[in-house]
């Protein structure tokens, strides 16, 4: 009977071990809400937390050949949904992004971790970058903002659809915040 039991075990045990490496992914859902341990990737400490007040500057850059590989969440990444990869918020969120070149905004669902490169914010899914308009850019200038959307839009991002579209922000506003993030760089000596 010992035995019998140890190989049960041993055979559950190994269904698990198999299950996790066998594309089994998790379901797209807004819960539980991740924020994970801190870690380090290239010698950098990234430590996730909530701050419902991000509002940053930087740069965005798109990722799309990695179709089918799990996201930090546990999902199947899908490159033409609108999704994308942030260092430290909280897994999922929903970022406004706006394009400082066109004034373009959108929404996106945040499930994935990255970027690792000190001149990012943020790796836009390549359904993302087309839908800011940049893909063919590869590297832009953003501001991502954290934001609370209403069921409806976040509903269509779960199922990989676009939320409803966003003004644009005015070229003034475009100018500014560019002007801005300009201004930082220079402080910082980039």
């Amino acid at each position: 009977m010992r035995r019998t039991a140890r190989r049960a075990a041993a055979a559950a045990l190994l269904a698990t071990l198999l299950a996790g490496c066998g594309g089994h992914y998790r379901p797209v859902s807004d819960a539980p809400v991740r924020l994970g341990r801190p870690y380090v990737v290239r010698g950098v400490t990234y430590t996730p937390a909530a701050d419902p007040s991000y509002d940053m500057l930087g740069y965005a850059s798109w990722y799309g050949s990695e179709s089918g590989n799990r996201t930090a969440l546990g999902e199947r990444f899908r490159a033409k949904w609108v999704t994308a990869a942030h260092p430290t918020l909280p897994l999922p969120s929903y970022v406004e992004v706006t394009a400082l070149d066109t004034g373009r905004v959108i929404l996106l669902r945040v499930n994935d971790r990255g970027p690792f490169a000190r001149d990012r914010l943020i790796d836009l899914s390549r359904g993302a970058a087309e839908l800011l308009g940049v893909r063919a850019r590869g590297h832009v200038a953003v501001r991502v903002r954290v934001v609370e959307p209403p069921e409806r839009d976040r509903a269509r991002l779960r199922r990989g659809k676009a939320a409803a579209p966003r003004p644009d922000v005015s070229p003034e506003v475009a100018a500014n915040l560019r002007a801005q993030l300009d201004t930082g760089l220079r402080a910082i000596g980039r």
